[in-house]
């Protein structure tokens, strides 16, 4: 299942990204996990909330440029190699890695990766079939 994340694109200055996060939890908005890469002038922050019309609206009236993008969370065996027997199931169909990051929590021992592939549905039937655990919504975030 598809997870919608908020992508939203920062100044490389000072105090941006805290003024971001503040107005986030002013609204009332949860953070479960983010990533924030340097472009250049610009950084790229990658977020996933419960929440992520509210919180593109939030951060779209306050000034931001932010897109929803749609991503996955796969469950990774916690242990040496376990990323790795997920890459090569998609290596062997010819799926690529766009992106991938760390989700900021852990389900029964094992980790929790989010990832941007270059076919989406592709990967996920691929992942699907071979056992990989695609978390839901519901799963990372409750009701």
């Amino acid at each position: 299942m598809k997870i919608r994340q908020l992508s939203v694109f920062l100044e490389n200055r000072p105090g941006r990204l805290s003024a971001l996060c503040q107005t986030l939890a002013e609204a009332g908005v949860n953070l479960a996990t983010l990533t924030l890469a340097e472009t250049g002038e610009f950084g790229l922050l990658r977020l996933i909330t419960p929440d992520a019309d509210k919180a593109r609206m939030v951060v779209e009236l306050a000034g931001y440029a932010a897109t929803i993008t749609e991503v996955v969370a796969l469950q990774v065996p916690d242990r040496p190699g376990g990323l790795a027997s997920v890459l090569r199931v998609l290596e062997a169909h010819g799926i690529s890695v766009e992106y991938m990051y760390a989700f900021a929590m852990r389900a029964g021992g094992d980790a929790v990766m989010v990832f941007r592939f270059d076919d989406m549905d592709r990967a996920l039937s691929v992942l699907q079939a071979a056992g990989v655990n695609v978390f839901k919504p519901v799963d990372l975030f409750g009701d």
